[in-house]
């Protein structure tokens, strides 16, 4: 009796169910029985399959759609009867009909129609996030009506980027294209772009896209030409949420950014600006405190540009300026006539400045840059490029910059500056002893082009044990194989290595 028993107890613990992980859970929602798939769980990838059923061959369906003719039987068949047998051939039973195929359940939808909706939605996602939503997601909507239906969710219409037709193309059969790209476009904005946040049109020379875009938050003109100050008006007036605008390589009227900022100004966040001659009367309204709120100001950018900022009127008073200005990029490949003065009135009052980059501005000095307000400064970039020594006025001054943001700076460029040696390694100790006795968090270092010694660049290594970046090309004082950029952990400390086993100069 002990033996049944104790198959009994076997019996019972199998037929205990096993508690429920959260994983069996999830793959039972994603892939319940009787589905039709299952999934396939990889390393890095998780694949829907359908799994493989009775589907019939496509000749065999059609042939089930049609009714089946009968072939003639006999050779005498096809020739036609004498009237002498009519009756005969009228008497005689008529042959049984062939039986019809019995229908099957029907023909097959397709794996398409078989995966789940959300998952069909995160598919289409990737592609969007890598390549945009059109044209791909107006040709997914014509495969089937589940895939229209995963096309039109507004989850996957928040990035737009919108190009002209005409671009690259002659101007043969030109109206044509842009009356079909606008009738287009008048299906799209009302259907798709009512969750659009992110919005780019390049080389568009139509109207705005903004009437129905309530929830706007970025817009981008790249090689737009003809952009009146209405357009941008009413842009500002339908997008209440728009914070963030690139005008960079777009012609676009001075009066037209005036006049948009004079409508949206008091939400502006973001804004990026190419140089032009009609830049001084924007910068103007700027300083005029129409933009509160502004955390990034980009305004030179492209080549062989040089700026000539107009001194303030007498007994003029300076604005508010940028309370809320994070980024501020003067940069020219080339110098500029930026300084000390313009930039103070530009940051006076931009005390949470974090990136600060004026490459190329020469007249800028580390006793100007010393009164700024800003104390948590991460990024400073003071690099001149193309410039001859007639132009670095700095010869002195830079421990002025260290000393001040050593605990902040994250990224300081220095290259082609004229500091002395002895200018630089009192700079460059001050890495060295942080407050608190916390590591320094400087990661990137541009010495290029300066007189820094070996045995500073062997301190400043030491010092920062973070250091993932160090320039040292064309440094007159470092011995030969050494003058090269050093990329990563590795590269920096063999640079140190080789300083501490060469000797010394003579």
């Amino acid at each position: 009796m002990a033996a049944p028993a104790s198959r009994q107890v076997r019996r019972r613990a199998r037929a205990a169910p096993r508690p429920r992980s959260a994983e069996d859970w999830w793959w039972d929602r994603l892939a319940p029985r009787g589905s039709g798939y299952h999934l396939l769980q990889s390393d890095s990838m998780l694949l829907v399959l359908s799994e493989p059923g009775p589907a019939r061959p496509r000749a065999q369906r059609r042939a089930s759609r049609r009714t089946p003719r009968q072939p003639p039987r006999g050779p005498s068949a096809a020739a036609k009867p004498k009237a002498g047998l009519r009756s005969e051939a009228a008497a005689a039973p008529a042959p049984a009909p062939a039986p019809t195929p019995t229908p099957e359940e029907g023909p097959d939808a397709g794996w398409g129609d078989r995966i789940p909706l959300e998952i069909l939605v995160q598919i289409f996602g990737l592609l969007v996030a890598a390549d945009g939503p059109m044209p791909f997601l107006g040709r997914a909507a014509r495969v089937c009506r589940r895939w229209q239906e995963a096309a039109s969710q507004p989850a996957l219409w928040h990035t737009v980027t919108l190009s002209s037709p005409l671009v690259g193309r002659p101007a043969k059969g030109g109206v044509k294209a842009e009356k079909k790209l606008l009738a287009s476009l008048e299906w799209l904005m009302p259907n798709r772009f009512s969750q659009l946040q992110r919005l780019t049109l390049i080389h568009w020379k139509s109207q705005l896209v903004g009437e129905c875009c309530p929830r706007l938050t970025f817009l981008k003109l790249s090689g737009c030409h003809g952009v009146t100050a209405d357009a941008l008006v009413m842009l500002a007036k339908a997008c209440c949420q728009l914070h963030s605008l690139d005008l960079q390589h777009s012609m676009v009227e001075s009066t037209a950014v005036v006049s948009f900022l004079e409508e949206a100004g008091s939400r502006m966040r973001k804004l990026w600006l190419t140089y032009s001659s009609q830049t001084t009367a924007i910068l103007g309204a700027l300083l005029g405190s129409c933009c509160p709120q502004l955390q990034v100001l980009e305004v030179l950018r492209l080549l062989n540009l040089m700026w000539l900022p107009k001194p303030p009127g007498r007994g003029v008073a300076p604005g508010p300026g940028f309370p809320s200005l994070e980024e501020l990029c003067l940069a020219s490949s080339t110098c500029n006539f930026v300084s000390n003065e313009v930039l103070g009135r530009l940051l006076h009052g931009s005390p949470n400045l974090r990136l600060l980059d004026l490459r190329g501005c020469a007249r800028i000095t580390p006793a100007g840059l010393q009164d700024l307000p800003c104390r948590e400064l991460e990024q400073l970039h003071l690099g001149l490029y193309g410039t001859s020594d007639r132009l670095t006025l700095a010869k002195e001054g830079s421990p002025f910059l260290t000393q001040k943001w050593c605990h902040t700076l994250r990224e300081l460029d220095l290259s082609g500056q004229g500091f002395s040696e002895k200018d630089l390694e009192q700079a460059l100790a001050a890495f060295l002893s942080t407050p608190g006795g916390s590591h320094p968090a400087l990661c990137s270092l541009n010495l290029r082009g300066t007189r820094v010694t070996p045995s500073t660049v062997s301190s400043v290594i030491s010092g920062c044990p973070g250091l993932l970046y160090l320039n040292l090309e064309s440094c007159r004082c470092l011995p030969r194989g050494l003058k090269r950029a050093y990329r990563g952990l590795e590269e920096v400390q063999w640079c140190l290595e080789q300083l501490l086993t060469s000797p010394s100069p003579s």
